[in-house]
């Protein structure tokens, strides 16, 4: 398949004076910005919570807070894109750093202070989440320009391999600060977000290229982001493939989580399970540009498709059992191979005025997918036994695997 023209913030314009992925300053630069960051906002995926209960003693009022944040981060997605295609990409992303160091440097003092209320919390958890919404886009958009075309999976799967990191380390390092003092994991969050705004102000490549149109309203520019995605056969089937695999991922975990406690598993196992699946996502990322390198990418993502189907199918028969994590986890392995092929080839095909917006579009279905899988697999555990409830999950896989299959877009996938 033909690569999109490249223009002058693209790294392909130094051609094989480009460094290595390891020797990018730039995106190095980029890249470790962002595991601090992600690390300060995984901390407070167990920090939050805890604050809230303390000062409630609501475990509803704890995860309207959650809901808050993900609500915002779904509503802002499209209007990321259009900001992200329209604005300077460093400069937006700036600016989101500086709102997120703001507010959560408030909340630190406000914690320390006494005076953290629940509207502040909720203020600050919605300020933040617009602000990771926007800033996310424009770095998902911005990853063409600072790399070669041949180093984009490896790019994307580095990315990978930082979110399963932070999973791993953030929530367990932001329950060790909030004990030894409550407002440690706020402040350690806007400490990252100036470390992540420092990285980024050292970039030196454009993050995007020349705009040689004029700016259109902002429905009118989501809309031509729309049609391009609607209309490119690679994108409509990514757009198929990702939203079920996304919801089938999120609800195998959650409904094995219910399913363990349920059984009468101890707290401790079913956190080693979580562990498990974190960890199994993490050595998927290290290995997926190898395995991306050694198959097609047509033949890759059937693989892996119709692979995760049946290891989720496997996992279902053990439900109630912490075996049952061996399979998930072993799928969850492979996730970020088509992943880092799929967002890869997405950032190759789509030209770099439409890297936003088309981002921001498969991201919002994928997450809005994902949203709705906690609700789903609680609703079937609730009237079904484990088995079949959790079934529907890797039959949602399996529609994935059939467009991965059957989808003209994918067999034109090169390899």
């Amino acid at each position: 398949m033909n690569r999109p023209s490249v223009g002058e913030g693209s790294a392909e314009t130094d051609g094989d004076r480009s460094p290595g992925l390891w020797r990018n300053r730039d995106f190095n630069l980029l890249w470790s910005g962002q595991c601090l960051s992600d690390l300060g906002g995984a901390m407070l995926e167990l920090a939050l919570p805890l604050l809230v209960l303390q000062q409630t003693g609501s475990p509803a009022q704890a995860g309207l807070v959650g809901t808050a944040g993900l609500v915002t981060t779904l509503v802002c997605r499209l209007p990321a894109g259009v900001l992200a295609d329209r604005l300077d990409r460093r400069r937006l992303m700036i600016i989101c750093d500086v709102l997120r160091l703001a507010g959560y440097a408030l909340l630190g003092w406000a914690v320390a202070a006494g005076v953290a209320s629940l509207p502040v919390i909720v203020a600050v958890v919605i300020a933040g989440a617009a602000a990771t919404a926007v800033f996310s886009t424009a770095e998902h958009a911005s990853v063409r320009n600072l790399v070669r075309p041949d180093q984009l999976t490896a790019a994307v799967a580095r990315n990978e391999a930082r979110a399963y990191a932070v999973s791993l380390t953030g929530p367990p390092l932001g329950g060790l600060l909030f004990g030894l003092g409550r407002a440690l994991p706020f402040l350690g969050n806007a400490l990252s977000h100036l470390l992540s705004l420092v990285a980024v102000a050292c970039i030196r490549r454009p993050l995007q290229e020349v705009r040689r149109e004029a700016a259109k309203t902002a429905a009118a520019s989501a809309a031509q982001g729309l049609r391009f995605l609607l209309g490119h056969p690679f994108l409509r089937a990514l757009l198929v493939i990702a939203a079920p695999l996304n919801m089938a991922f999120t609800g195998m975990i959650f409904a094995m989580t219910l399913a363990l406690l349920d059984a009468g598993v101890p707290p401790a196992l079913v956190g080693l399970a979580g562990t498990i699946f974190a960890l199994g996502g993490f050595l998927g990322a290290l290995v997926a540009p190898a395995l991306q390198r050694r198959l097609r990418l047509p033949l890759l993502m059937r693989l892996l498709c119709w692979t995760t189907a049946v290891l989720m199918a496997v996992s279902t028969l053990l439900a109630g059992s912490v075996l049952a994590a061996i399979p998930l986890a072993a799928a969850v392995f492979l996730g970020p191979t088509a992943n880092a092929a799929l967002f890869a080839h997405q950032a190759a095909v789509t030209p770099d005025r439409l890297q936003g917006r088309v981002v921001s579009c498969v991201l919002l279905a994928a997450g809005s997918a994902a949203a709705l899988a906690p609700a789903l697999a609680g609703a079937l555990l609730a009237r079904f036994s484990p088995t079949p409830a959790m079934l529907v999950f890797p039959a949602l896989v399996t529609v994935a695997a059939v467009t991965a299959t059957r989808s003209k877009g994918i067999r034109g996938m090169s390899g």
